[in-house]
């Protein structure tokens, strides 16, 4: 079931006309996944190539993570699912937000087919609003309170070099976050 429907993700024309560089759905999935990136959609550079997380926000974000390239593009380990599969455009400060089709069509029928993830890492506002139930409007309480969706789900902010600012001045992210989180991935990931 999973790979018939990602075959009709990688086909999908929904959006086509309102994308300004055209459908190119972009996901990541396997049925024993084990970690689920729950991330808002892709950027050009991820649109040109078609590799999730190719560009500057996937090198902080395996940094993040304490993973090398082979295991984050292993679909046996990382399931990635942005809450947008194409790229949107760009916006007066970044690129815009994800298309809701792709949630409203795809999301539910994506999630019930990985049976196998213990860990949803949440990165940005509108995938802490699907994923993260009774989660607040704002990003930087969800991240401070990180604990009350562990330790199945870890909401983060966006990794994109856009967020400097945010990283400095919530200098205690790396201190308190970042160190649980690589064990846990260290862990998912020693597991057989």
């Amino acid at each position: 079931m999973l790979e018939y429907l990602k075959e009709k993700v990688k086909n999908c024309v929904l959006c086509e006309a309102d994308l300004p560089l055209g459908p190119r759905p972009v996901v990541q999935l396997s049925n024993e996944s084990k970690i689920l990136i729950a991330g808002q959609a892709p950027g050009l550079k991820v649109h040109q190539t078609g590799v999730p997380f190719n560009d500057a926000s996937g090198d902080r974000l395996r940094h993040w993570l304490g993973v090398n390239k082979t295991d984050f593009y292993d679909d046996t380990k990382f399931a990635i699912l942005p809450m947008g599969f194409c790229y949107p455009g760009k916006g007066k400060s970044g690129d815009l937000p994800p298309r809701a089709e792709c949630a409203i069509t795809w999301r539910e029928q994506l999630l019930a087919q990985l049976k196998n993830i213990e860990l949803t890492i949440v990165i940005g506002q509108y995938a802490h609003a699907y994923h993260l139930p009774n989660a607040s409007k704002k990003l930087t309480e969800n991240v401070k309170n990180w604990q009350t969706f562990w330790p199945n789900a870890i909401p983060l902010p966006h990794p994109s070099p856009r967020n400097n600012i945010w990283l400095k001045r919530n200098d205690w992210f790396e201190v308190e976050v970042l160190p649980p989180l690589k064990e846990k991935v260290q862990k998912l990931l020693s597991k057989k």
